[in-house]
């Protein structure tokens, strides 16, 4: 029994020993790995500004089709109704008359 007391003690000291070791083992190649995945989200982030003027153009013209589609869209729907309502009117007038 004082065999087990003494030996396992010992053991367990060298297997927190061990984890301790591989704990910090992981820790650096995460940060590794971590600054390269940082410099490779700087590399697209700086690919992604490059590309922010051809958004702006895009958006500045999707913006002015949206603007004349409404305005001819407007143009046509007042032209028709319009044309329904004043049928409506002559064909009141003819009933009242």
């Amino acid at each position: 029994m004082d065999f087990w007391l003494s030996f396992l003690p010992i053991i367990i000291y060298v297997l927190l020993i061990i984890l301790l070791i591989i704990g910090i083992i992981l820790g650096i190649k995460s940060i590794i790995t971590i600054n390269k995945v940082e410099k490779v989200v700087d590399d697209v982030n700086e690919k992604v500004e490059s590309l922010n003027g051809l958004f702006q153009i895009v958006d500045f013209t999707t913006d002015k089709l949206v603007s004349i589609t409404d305005k001819v869209i407007d143009g046509v729907s007042s032209l028709a109704s319009k044309l329904f309502f004043r049928k409506k009117k002559n064909k009141e007038d003819e009933t009242d008359e």
